[in-house]
């Protein structure tokens, strides 16, 4: 039996288990085997290992997408992590390359895939807290938020969680520095049934010059002794 000939219910089960380059390669082969390619029930889940590969033409997103994961663990993402004010011109130019690339790519999924259920997002250094307020306000279902070395992730993101997480069940915010832990008590108050973790994150230096540091404490002392 030619593989033409099986179903479709049995094609899209032989689908699910090819990555995307594989898909996309079988697709070009027939019509019937490209119908399958676009049907959206393939693709409920996605997993992407570096910014490159979101900008591949080998995947479909829609609003069947309920799991979408994009995990970055390369030598580079330090590059992307090191505190802004410390970045020299080289790295600077090498993060500007990439730096609206999973952004776009989120606001995208803002768009198209109301029904997401649970975003991960690793060495994402440079989501920003209005790209998250977005994905929870357009998500409204979304259960699961786990944010691993997100460098710009402040607590305006815990904010959002409090006014538009009502779905959510699980917050991870590990390694994310710029978090505090008067936002993490804050979402604890006003979320006590969100599962939250944040591993290495509110003890973590924020992204702050030192000199600008010592005198945001030397004008709270004042204010104090006032």
């Amino acid at each position: 039996m030619h593989i033409t000939q099986l179903n479709r219910e049995c094609l899209l089960h032989l689908f699910s288990f090819l990555d995307k380059n594989s898909r996309k390669c079988l697709a070009k082969t027939c019509h019937k085997l490209l119908e399958v390619f676009q049907d959206p029930f393939l693709w409920s889940l996605l997993n992407f290992h570096s910014p490159v590969e979101l900008k591949k033409d080998n995947f479909l997103l829609g609003p069947a997408l309920k799991y979408l994961s994009i995990c970055w663990y390369s030598e580079r993402v330090k590059v992307c992590n090191i505190e802004d004010w410390m970045k020299n011109s080289f790295q600077k130019d090498f993060c500007n390359r990439h730096e609206n690339t999973v952004t776009d790519f989120l606001l995208e999924v803002c768009n198209r895939c109301p029904n997401l259920l649970s975003l991960t997002l690793s060495g994402c250094g440079h989501v920003t807290d209005d790209c998250i307020l977005l994905l929870l306000k357009n998500c409204p279902n979304l259960r699961t938020l786990k944010l691993e070395n997100c460098v710009r992730i402040t607590d305006q993101t815990l904010e959002a969680v409090t006014l538009y997480g009502s779905s959510l069940q699980t917050l991870h915010v590990d390694f994310c520095r710029n978090i505090t832990q008067t936002g993490l008590e804050r979402v604890r108050e006003k979320c006590p049934s969100v599962t939250l973790r944040a591993e290495r994150s509110a003890n973590m230096i924020p992204d702050n010059m030192p000199g600008k540091k010592l005198m945001l404490e030397k004008a709270s002392r004042k204010l104090v002794q006032l």
